[in-house]
């Protein structure tokens, strides 16, 4: 099975192969080991329209513990992939909207649980709507599947005890991958949403400001090698440092891990999914503004 497109070989990433264009969906859409997933940041988009084939999660209900705030566990992993006719053993293709926030953090999540083939679509719903590519309503046929998770991956996840021990640290950089604003202290979320979710604004003492979206192009499609190593290299995320990421809630974060570790191939990229609504409501965490 082909690994990635002519554009996205040219692109020097460190692995291409986490990618693949719409062309490539449009050929192996329908591929027996191929499964097509759609997570969006407006749980509303999947029905309006999808990808022929594509199974539709909802971030808020699918994949979120309850009542506790944390991941799925392994358990609770397996039993909703299994039921929505996954397997461990399939290239799991993802895509949303909005960038492919909320698809990277899908994506996130399965190699946090050990899914060795899963990649993201370039350019997501965006990219995909702006070629006037099919979209459908009709939900897919699903056949029950058995999914084993592996994992977990805690090397590519940080708690809050390891962000409080190593943010001074010498040999780490914390990226933040928020809006100016939200960084500052002005904001504690996105201009879009309610201003809810920490008791403190700011940033934590020794972060560098990297906006997630500064990673991709217009059309939604990320930037080369080149250029993300240059966005990145001159705050003094490289490659020779442990790098942690966070935002908010781990969203936008996973996206910036997932370009550090897959595109410019950094060795030690965590995501802190805990974020800011868990550092800004701490007692005692330091807080820059």
């Amino acid at each position: 099975m082909a690994k990635s497109a002519t554009e996205i070989s040219r692109a020097g990433y460190a692995h291409p192969e986490v990618l693949v264009d719409t062309a490539w969906v449009v050929e192996h859409g329908n591929d027996p080991n191929v499964k097509i997933v759609e997570v969006d940041v407006d749980t509303s988009a999947y029905d309006t329209g999808h990808i022929r084939g594509a199974i539709g999660l909802d971030w808020r209900t699918d994949l979120q513990a309850r009542p506790v705030r944390d991941l799925l566990s392994k358990e609770e992993l397996e039993k909703l992939l299994s039921a929505r006719g996954i397997s461990a053993d399939q290239t799991v293709l993802v895509y949303g909207d909005n960038n492919n926030w909320f698809a990277a953090w899908f994506v996130w999540n399965l190699k946090y649980y050990g899914h060795k083939d899963v990649r993201l679509i370039n350019g997501g719903r965006k990219k995909w709507q702006e070629e006037g590519r099919e979209l459908v309503t009709d939900p897919p046929q699903i056949k029950p599947a058995t999914y084993r998770a592996g994992g977990p991956e805690r090397k590519i996840r940080a708690l809050r005890e390891e962000v409080l021990r190593e943010f001074d640290s010498a040999g780490v950089r914390l990226v933040d991958v928020r809006s100016p604003k939200e960084f500052s202290g002005e904001l504690l979320a996105p201009e879009n949403l309610p201003q809810e979710g920490a008791q403190r604004g700011g940033h934590i003492p020794g972060a560098v400001n990297v906006p997630w979206g500064q990673a991709v192009k217009e059309d939604g499609t990320f930037k080369s090698a080149e250029e993300l190593k240059e966005l990145y290299q001159t705050k003094g995320v490289t490659p020779e440092k442990a790098v942690i990421a966070y935002c908010r809630i781990g969203e936008r974060s996973s996206h910036t891990w997932f370009v550090l570790h897959y595109l410019l191939g950094y060795p030690n990229v965590r995501n802190y999914d805990g974020s800011w609504t868990e550092w800004g409501s701490l007692i005692g965490a330091p807080i820059e503004k």
